[in-house]
């Protein structure tokens, strides 16, 4: 087997961060008028609250993943930059606010995600529905994505907030089970497996995301996407984790580009039916594309 090359967490607190990591910074017309039309309408962005590596291409594209039921979690996990605490009373203005702005930027594929909620019996179901017939009603042909956080076995809750309308359904497995009680201490492998399988039973189309650089092996990335795919995944993507800031975990490694190609060839052969996999690559990268996979 050829080993390819990787760089240790240790070597990376003292050089500079790979080449294949380098990314542009946010500037031009387009991104000036979706920051401009994010701003008015007081709404929060998964882009800007999560840090992502692709905020200055995604915005100059015009395009924007909103979040949703504000911007503070209940959940704690340690790679995220999203604020965690007990979160404020959600506003139920949202969803119109949402699908206003979406309509005023004319979007052809509109990313919605959230907070965990877990402290409302319905984890922000009838929020997540409300937005997503809001979007259709204005911008009827704006195609949609939804990012939904693990309901904790709320069924219930996962029914309602599949049933608005939505293309894609998505939920983020974000690493291997070795490392959930590490990186998702109060997630469960399982239950985001039977979440995933659940919604492919609805009839939706299903979408996760992994994150690489964690100290997981090849083979637990194999496993995880075998069981992904029994799960009934259609879609998958593979990128690097960064670390926010020195209070989250710490990159255990920086995974070569050629690796993240061989996951994904790896991926499309154990037979998932699209895979995006690179260093930079985050959940809603490229998302546009995703809507028409074929599911054949």
């Amino acid at each position: 087997m050829i080993e390819l090359p990787v760089i240790s967490a240790a070597s990376s607190k003292h050089i500079k961060k790979p080449n294949w990591l380098r990314v542009k910074l946010p500037v031009g017309e387009a991104y000036a008028k979706v920051r401009k039309i994010v701003d008015e309408n007081k709404l929060h962005t998964i882009c800007e609250s999560g840090n992502c590596p692709n905020m200055g291409e995604c915005w100059g594209a015009g395009t924007a993943t909103f979040m949703i039921l504000g911007n503070v979690c209940t959940r704690s996990c340690t790679f995220c930059a999203v604020a965690t605490g007990r979160p404020p009373e959600y506003d139920e203005a949202e969803p119109q606010r949402v699908a206003e702005a979406i309509a005023t930027m004319g979007v052809k594929h509109a990313v919605l995600t959230s907070v965990n909620r877990d402290e409302l019996k319905d984890r922000g179901a009838e929020i997540w529905y409300q937005t997503v017939k809001l979007v259709k009603e204005l911008s009827p042909s704006t195609t949609i994505e939804t990012l939904i956080p693990d309901v904790k076995n709320n069924w219930d809750a996962l029914q309602r907030m599949v049933e608005g309308g939505q293309e894609v359904v998505s939920h983020n497995m974000e690493t291997v089970e070795r490392l959930y009680r590490r990186v998702r201490p109060q997630a469960r492998y399982a239950r985001s497996l039977e979440q995933t399988l659940r919604t492919y039973k609805m009839g939706k189309r299903t979408k996760s995301g992994i994150m690489l650089g964690l100290g997981e092996t090849e083979e637990e990335v194999f496993k995880a996407i075998d069981d992904l795919v029994e799960a009934g995944l259609h879609i998958l993507t593979l990128g690097q984790y960064l670390q926010p800031t020195k209070m989250h975990i710490e990159v255990a490694e920086f995974i070569h580009p050629d690796q993240f190609e061989k996951y994904k060839e790896e991926g499309l052969r154990r037979g998932l039916k699209y895979v995006e996999s690179g260093p930079l690559v985050r959940s809603s990268y490229h998302a546009e594309r995703h809507v028409n996979v074929s599911l054949d």
